[in-house]
């Protein structure tokens, strides 16, 4: 996996993929920057994010869940001084669908958390305290 950072300017930088995707992360202007991209712990977060639901959702459909919808809402807290590292991460996922089993999406968000998510598994490892919840919504 390969991955470009190319600064753009002020506190601008363009992030280029492996896979040729472009992504803008910008600074607040208190840090010199126009607030015209995410933060790049902002980026950490969301790929931690993306990474378990990606998970979540695969580990469903296998199961054979009539999943409609995935969302995953994140909150993280840091360190008060630098480094100003993730201390706690709390993923709760929002599980949509028709007659989804409680014990099948329990266990797509564990199997995320402890065997598949590379994410939260490194950022687990490296002593980043990671919870996570769910919530199911049947859809009539």
């Amino acid at each position: 996996m390969k991955a470009r950072i190319q600064w753009a300017g002020e506190a601008m930088f363009l992030g280029e993929s492996g896979s040729g995707h472009v992504v803008v992360m910008d600074g607040p202007p208190e840090a010199g920057g126009r607030n015209l991209g995410v933060r790049p712990m902002e980026m950490l977060l969301l790929g931690l994010g993306g990474c378990s639901s990606f998970d979540v959702v695969s580990i469903l459909r296998k199961s054979r869940q009539a999943v409609e919808s995935c969302e995953a809402f994140l909150e993280a807290e840091r360190a008060g001084e630098d480094p100003k590292v993730f201390t706690r991460i709390h993923l709760n996922f929002v599980v949509k669908g028709h007659g989804l089993k409680e014990p099948q999406v329990k266990r797509a968000v564990e199997l995320s958390a402890e065997k598949y998510c590379s994410a939260s598994i490194m950022l687990d490892r490296a002593g980043v305290e990671i919870t996570h919840g769910y919530e199911i919504v049947e859809l009539g």
